[in-house]
């Protein structure tokens, strides 16, 4: 059986801790903050960018130097037979398409996997790659059956704040400036490549009640397909720890049928664009 070494990034809200428990591989996402290079994990924690990004600095994410990425995968394969590499979406940050390029030149044992997921979707895709591994699957064959199952699992997010969709140019100053004063709570959604805006609410509650209504529906629907398959649900957010913990202990009233139960912070390339306070709701189906 060959030995699988599984790598994915920091888009992947995976901690460094868990994942040396897990025996996953980081790879740091870069982040620019007024001129000064830093990689999350390694010389930006998430409390450090969220003061950062609070306190009005530029911040521009950046992708991994091809170099850093294929140091990465040959120090694996020192000790791997093949490397599954789970990178973000192609849809949102080149940095799939570069590890794909990359990957053509390592004769099949790098497999590359753009199954369109970030955050805690790729999160359950980087433990779903290590089930297959453990049951003998050979990197191709993981990131085929990823790939199969690339659509089922969706992401509903609600901001606190328009202030950093207007700072990044995704809205305009005057639909920031209405939005502000009639105090709407935009849910944007995440199916497939896009962050795609899906519905308004006028209070945080009411928002939160539209992202529970929509991932039920998508579980019941695409997800589960009526309970024929398992799933996990997962909160995730943007500095906003007690608001998510409350959140998970509600959909665990709301949604008792799940296989499991997670928290985890959002990516910071995700939160450059929507600031903090944020709460996300996901599920994914179970690879079984």
């Amino acid at each position: 059986m060959a030995k699988i070494a599984v790598i994915t990034d920091t888009n992947s809200g995976m901690s460094n801790e868990e994942a040396a428990k897990l025996g996953v591989i980081i790879v740091p996402m870069p982040f620019n903050i007024s001129g000064t290079e830093y990689f999350e994990g390694i010389s930006l924690t998430q409390d450090q960018f969220y003061e950062k990004l609070v306190g009005g600095d530029d911040i521009s994410t950046s992708q991994p130097t091809p170099g850093s990425v294929m140091e990465i995968w040959d120090k694996a394969l020192e000790d791997h037979d093949e490397v599954v590499y789970i990178p973000m979406s192609s849809g949102l940050s080149s940095s799939c398409q570069t590890a794909l390029m990359l990957a053509e030149d390592y004769d099949g044992k790098i497999q590359v996997v753009n199954n369109h997921r970030i955050s805690v979707t790729q999160k359950s895709a980087v433990l779903d790659a290590l089930y297959l591994a453990n049951k003998g699957l050979s990197a191709e064959q993981i990131k085929d059956k990823l790939l199969e199952e690339k659509a089922n699992s969706s992401i509903y997010i609600t901001l606190d704040t328009l202030y950093y969709l207007k700072k990044g140019g995704r809205i305009t100053p005057a639909a920031a400036a209405l939005g502000t004063l009639l105090k709407i709570k935009p849910v944007l959604q995440i199916q497939g490549e896009k962050l795609d805006s899906f519905a308004k609410a006028r209070t945080m509650k009411a928002a939160r009640q539209t992202m529970i209504d929509a991932i039920k529906a998508d579980i019941e629907g695409k997800i589960s397909e009526g309970g024929k398959y398992k799933f996990n649900v997962n909160v995730a957010h943007t500095n906003n720890y007690e608001a998510a913990n409350q959140l998970i202990e509600d959909l665990k009233v709301e949604i008792p049928q799940a296989e499991a139960y997670y928290v985890d912070p959002l990516s910071l390339s995700v939160a450059c664009h929507i600031g903090p306070g944020a709460l996300a709701i996901a599920a994914s189906r179970v690879i079984e």
